[in-house]
């Protein structure tokens, strides 16, 4: 860095939620633009984008400054309580000088949050005095301490603070922050500060405290701050910035406002020199696991293993064998032994407390897995390939989602979070909700008053397409366009939306993600809390492909649930104790029921019309049949023909055309149509001599669409095709069609997984209809649209629902009269768990007393019920 330049050292991303609206990819674009070799990030009481923030940087040339702007409490961060219901906070920047500095603004981001939160997150100056080596410290915005003190004309509080600053940092890790955005009392601030800087021996720096990117952007920030604050554009006493100076400015305009004092400018560029902060992302830190009786984890592995063949097979035969000390061989050279011996203990402890649980997507490619009980499905049975989950030439933690019965899930979790080391080294996962089209619309125009009749008419105007931009909308649909060039204030509506689409607009937590770690997390990264969850500040791609952390998704599931409530009836009612892997898989009535379209309850394929239709056109008779349903029912193959072409080819309409003989055994099943990616790997293994390994980079290709990179495949398929005896025509012609249907294909190991569930439960509702309907609607009883959905289903079926009996009825729906179902309390609305508690308790009164009593306290009007759901 030459002298001469400046660095960007306040700066706020889409991070500061609802206050930056600066993505990170346009921040290192305009500090490439404007020949500024440093940049820092320093959103609002977080660090959400550090490594978003750290790669991007980087990958551009870049060095990433990590910081953040902290909170800051008038005295001890544990207090929560404070005058007239709100504390006043002040405001500092720190920013990381090396690694140590990067992991105590962990600590510091993290304990804001774990103990420290009150309206924000907030640290204190014991907390700094803890955690303050390689850190560099900037007094702040006006919001800071200082600047407070010097507002109210109070100079020896502001000398005070400013030696208290210098003295927890020490001497050149303390400076003055200097800001010039053209609001009241900031010149003279500016002045007051350079005199404490001179009489404390105490250096400044300039700062623009960025929080857009260009002047022209002020109002769209301004609006972006009426969403944070529920506020219309013009209300006069609301939060405002007051002038539109805080975007990304040049040197020469920085230099224009601070010229008097150049060695506030020179300064940044000297701290930016200072920041050297290494991220190590080829690290993995997996937690421990500690095998029983002295054995090695790989030989305990190794021993579940052939107990799960014994298991699932009844003998070792020679193909399991090559496949298991295959799979073995490369979990073991990849380092992922722990990975699998965690996930099963788990899993594990989930069966030993009957809590149903399967794992899903490209695991139920692994033997391994499903000989340790982790997924439901027989690999080699359907072809399923382990490179999809593990590919050894491309390492990359694996990625096993887990499916629990939503009852147990957070049984689970606290199981694993007490195995694993609590809070500290387990926790839950953060994801960020964005302004999407359609919502940043309905948000602009609230704040810009426009009626909500009119915004709604506009916001439906807008396309129904998945991630459709605004601009593709205007493109698209003509009546939106004629708004948007007759209407002034539709335009003006656009043009603001346009500018905070995309940004995130709130922090939540990852329906299923939970994170496992060797060390304490605050080790790797910072922690946050959502209500009462804690979880982590990286959103879950971080998480895996840069920190190296075990991620697995607890995904609660509500039909695992429906199908243990129901085997549990099956035992009550009919003494049978099913076995569902070891139900018949060619059952004729059940692939009846799919074929007429009767999938009300059942997995996957009842969340829509389309897969009703579908299921009708394609008339399944096999489990092969069921096992493309949720890869052909996508957007990409519905619109292609793809789908119209299976069912026709299926049912003998259509001729099947293979390009080359060798295709036959590979799309057969597919009825000569390429739909799974596992298809694209085969093709490339078995045609041109790839290993499953390269034939599983090929796939990965294909997806990303890299010219350089399709050519060299294409030469290596083509060759090594040839070498096979297949002519280079035919050779061309397969990959271009692998080319073409590589953007539709879905992985089949998740949709094998998927497919099993919905066999499973569309056999229960086919054999014993009224034990699985009572299931049903007792896992949806607090949801009356699906309550009155399935009761329709139960009449269509021939099944009774009769009325709530106040002498009979459980809270879930139950058996009754034979094969008739009895509506259950928990479903009545405004009727609460203890109030059927005490119902059910109160049953050896008399009867009619018991009603009476029931009505006197006005819980419950079970004919109103009763006529409500034509029962």
């Amino acid at each position: 860095m030459s002298t001469g330049t400046f660095i960007h050292l306040h700066v706020h991303s889409e991070y500061s939620l609802l206050d930056g609206a600066c993505k990170i990819s346009d921040l290192v674009d305009k500090a490439i633009q404007l020949k500024m070799s440093a940049l820092a990030l320093t959103d609002h009481g977080n660090m959400f984008g550090a490594v978003e923030f750290y790669e991007a940087a980087k990958s551009r040339g870049i060095k990433p400054i990590l910081g953040y702007e902290a909170y800051v409490a008038q005295g001890n961060r544990l207090d929560k309580e404070s005058k007239n219901g709100k504390e006043t906070i002040s405001h500092i920047t720190l920013l990381a000088e090396n690694n140590e500095g990067y992991r105590n603004l962990l600590k510091l981001t993290t304990s804001a949050y774990l103990e420290g939160f009150y309206y924000k997150p907030r640290i204190d100056k014991a907390l700094l005095k803890a955690h303050s080596k390689g850190l560099i410290c900037l007094s702040g915005c006006m919001t800071s301490e200082i600047n407070r003190y010097l507002v109210k004309n109070r100079m020896e509080e502001a000398e005070k603070v400013a030696k208290e600053y210098k003295d927890i940092f020490g001497p050149d890790h303390f400076y003055l922050e200097i800001q010039n955005n053209g609001i009241d009392q900031q010149s003279r601030l500016v002045s007051e500060a350079a005199e404490i800087g001179k009489k404390f021996d105490i250096p400044l720096v300039a700062t623009n405290d960025i929080h857009y990117m260009n002047m022209d952007d002020a109002t769209a920030h301004d609006a972006l701050l009426c969403i944070n604050t529920g506020k219309h554009l013009a209300d006069v006493q609301r939060l405002r910035f007051g002038t539109n100076e805080f975007y990304f400015k040049n040197f020469q305009e920085m230099s224009a406002v601070f010229q008097h004092i150049p060695e506030a400018l020179e300064n940044t560029w000297k701290i930016a020199e200072r920041c050297n902060v290494e991220m190590d992302f080829g690290k993995m830190h997996l937690p421990k696991f500690t095998a029983p009786d002295g054995m090695s984890n790989s030989a305990y592995l190794r021993k579940l293993c052939e107990e799960g063949v014994i298991q699932k097979y009844g003998a070792i035969t020679q193909k399991i064998r090559e496949r298991l000390d295959y799979e073995l061989k490369v979990i073991e050279s990849t380092g992922f032994i722990d990975y699998f011996l965690i996930v099963w203990d788990f899993i594990h402890f989930a069966v030993q407390q009957r809590i149903p649980a399967t794992g899903r997507g490209s695991g139920a490619g692994s033997l391994v897995a499903y000989l340790l009980h982790i997924t439901n499905i027989d690999p080699i049975e359907y072809d399923l390939l382990f490179e999809r989950f593990l590919n050894a030439e491309r390492i990359s933690m694996p990625d096993l989602d887990i499916d629990f019965c939503a009852e147990g899930r957070e049984k689970v979790i606290k199981y694993v979070k007490e195995k694993y080391g609590g809070d500290s080294n387990v926790a839950q996962i953060i994801t960020f909700g964005t302004m999407k089209a359609k919502a940043v619309i309905r948000d602009v125009g609230r704040v810009m008053n426009i009626p909500l009749s009119e915004v709604d008419k506009v916001a439906k105007l807008i396309p129904n397409t998945l991630n459709i931009t605004l601009k593709q909308a205007l493109e698209q649909e003509p009546a939106l366009k004629a708004l948007y060039e007759n209407e002034k204030h539709i335009h003006e509506l656009f043009d603001i939306s346009k500018k905070l689409e995309g940004l995130c607009r709130h922090a939540s937590v990852h329906a299923a993600g939970i994170v496992i770690s060797d060390e304490p997390l605050t080790e790797y990264v910072p922690l946050a809390k959502n209500g009462d969850v804690v979880t982590t500040q990286f959103y879950d791609e971080i998480l895996v492909d840069k920190i190296g952390l075990l991620k697995a998704d607890f995904l609660g599931v509500r039909k695992l649930t429906v199908l243990d409530k129901a085997l549990k009836l099956i035992r009550e009612t009919t003494g049978r104790d099913i076995d569902l892997a070891k139900i018949p898989m060619d059952d004729k009535p059940t692939y009846d029921l799919l074929s007429r379209g009767n999938v009300k309850g059942v997995f996957q394929v009842e969340t829509s019309r389309g897969f009703k239709e579908l299921l009708k056109k394609l008339k399944p008779d096999t489990f092969a049949d069921i096992l493309p349903l949720v890869a052909l029912y996508r957007p990409g193959p519905l619109q292609s023909g793809m789908v119209d072409s299976f069912i026709n080819r299926k049912h003998g309409r259509e001729e099947v055309v293979y390009l080359h003989p060798s295709l036959e055994p590979i799309l057969k099943e597919t009825h000569g149509v390429i739909l799974y990616q596992e298809q694209v790997m085969r093709i490339a293994n078995r045609l041109a001599g790839f290993s499953l390994n390269q034939a599983d980079n090929l796939r990965k290709a294909m997806g990303k669409k890299k010219p350089e990179i399709m050519a060299k495949f294409k030469d290596q398929f083509i060759n090594g095709s040839i070498a096979n005896g297949i002519p280079k025509e035919s050779a061309t012609s397969i990959f271009e069609l692998m080319e073409f249907f590589a953007g539709y294909g879905f992985n089949k190991s998740h949709s094998a997984a998927y497919a099993v569930i919905t066999y499973q439960t569309a056999y229960l509702k086919t054999n014993y209809p009224v034990q699985y309907m009572v299931a049903q609607l007792s896992c949806e009883k607090q949801n009356m649209d699906k309550i009155v959905d399935y009761i329709e289903d139960c009449r269509h079926m021939g099944i009774a629902v009769i009325p709530p009996d106040v002498n009979e009825s459980q809270n879930d729906f139950t058996i009754s009269q034979g094969n008739k179902i009895r509506f259950g309390l928990g479903a009545i609305k405004n009727v609460g768990d203890k109030a059927i508690e005490s119902i059910i308790q109160s049953r050896e009164k008399e009867a009619g007393t018991l009603q009476s009593w029931i009505y006197a306290n006005g819980l419950i009007c079970v004919s109103s019920i009763s006529r409500s759901l034509s029962l």
